[in-house]
């Protein structure tokens, strides 16, 4: 049999292909699982972004390959969307480019800035992607530390001036997953300063801007005075708006990023389906704050209704100001691991271990509140009578 590439055999499998492995097992056996694992929204997205999906896949002229930039009509309503929310002019035709899902672009990027021994900056803990991305590009990863002292932010004065002279990307992610954590405009500012200092590029992983609680507004990277200069943010209607299935998703900022992303893209993949970049831009144009309010005071009660259970079992566990997700340290005796598999058998509950997001997860589980609130119920009854 043939062998596989030395690049992918580098690789582990995708983390959330194991635990659906696992649970289609156990389903198998007659299980009901609550999946509290993936991030996914279970809510739809808004009835109009629905309605104009259908009505425009029924048109003769939407069937044929998409142009690689995306529509004009989706590029001006990102750049319009980034103008009303954060106060940030871009230049639709050279500053955005529509992804098809954020997560491609992730990957895209670093293999178009990224060479052999080329030094890339990701957080630990960290969604995956940043570094199977980095792999798969030969690239060197130098990680940070997040730590719950230190508000999940990089202590950046502890980076070595030998790797900032050689690092190309720096990857950053707030409101952050899976911690929560949120950043200031400040952290984001000196962020900016060393990209200048050592001329390295700032990746902004930004999709749950818009999922946010108690009044808390999230900041855009963006906002600093140049940044665009030497950033470029990742965004996506998966989140903000419950698209997640849809894949849409956009890259923003600086024009010599999103050229060179532009030119891998063209090359390995297509535009997004004309009719849902035009659904996307009716939800950046026409869906109210209103609808993205009530549907993230959803998503706080579940945080509420699981935090609560959880302090009351005697666990460790902050309130998240925005994302998906509650980031739990896990009782005496248990690894992130064992612990999420002592829920799924004991309890029927799938959460995710917290050292697939960096070895700084080793003693955590991410619990996703995408999750219907009658079986956020069930799970914390499931919870309650297994640990209590």
């Amino acid at each position: 049999m043939r062998t596989l590439s030395k690049r992918l055999s580098r690789i582990p499998p995708y983390p959330f292909v194991v635990i659906a492995e696992q649970i289609r097992q156990l389903q198998a056996r007659g299980v009901d699982v609550i999946r509290m694992d993936i991030g996914a929204p279970d809510m739809p997205p808004p009835e109009q972004v629905i309605d104009a999906l259908a009505e425009e896949a029924r048109r003769p002229d939407v069937h044929g390959y998409p142009g690689y930039r995306g529509s004009p009509q989706l590029k001006s309503a990102f750049a319009e969307y980034y103008q009303r929310r954060f106060a940030v002019e871009l230049d639709p035709a050279e500053e955005v480019l529509p992804l098809i899902g954020s997560k491609e672009g992730l990957y895209h990027l670093t293999q178009a800035y990224v060479d052999p021994g080329d030094v890339v900056i990701i957080p630990d803990p960290a969604y995956p992607t940043y570094r199977m991305a980095a792999l798969f590009a030969g690239g060197e990863i130098y990680t940070v530390s997040l730590k719950a002292e230190n508000g999940y932010l990089p202590d950046l004065n502890d980076i070595p001036e030998s790797v900032l002279r050689r690092t190309k990307l720096f990857w950053i992610n707030y409101p952050n997953n899976p911690t929560g954590a949120t950043a200031s405009l400040s952290f984001f500012q000196e962020v900016i300063a060393l990209a200048r200092r050592w001329d390295f590029l700032v990746c902004h992983d930004a999709p749950y801007v818009d999922v946010t609680y108690d009044n808390y507004i999230a900041p855009s990277i963006l906002q600093v005075p140049g940044a665009k200069d030497v950033a470029v943010e990742f965004n996506s209607l998966s989140k903000s708006y419950n698209m997640a299935g849809w894949r849409v998703g956009v890259a923003v900022g600086s024009s010599d990023a999103i050229k060179a992303l532009l030119r891998m893209k063209s090359n390995v993949d297509s535009g997004i389906f004309l009719p849902i970049q035009h659904a996307a831009a009716v939800a950046l144009r026409q869906v109210p704050q209103t609808w993205i309010k009530e549907r993230n005071q959803i998503y706080a009660h579940r945080r509420d209704m699981l935090v609560d259970a959880l302090r009351r079992l005697g666990l460790n566990v902050q309130s998240p100001r925005a994302a998906l997700y509650v980031w739990v340290r896990v009782p005496e005796g248990f690894t992130g691991r064992t612990f999420a598999d002592r829920l799924l058998q004991g309890a029927g509950v799938s959460v995710a271990p917290g050292d697939m997001y960096g070895t700084q997860g080793a003693d955590y589980v991410r619990i996703s509140l995408g999750v219907p609130t009658d079986r956020v119920e069930e799970a914390i009854q499931r919870i309650t009578r297994l640990l209590a």
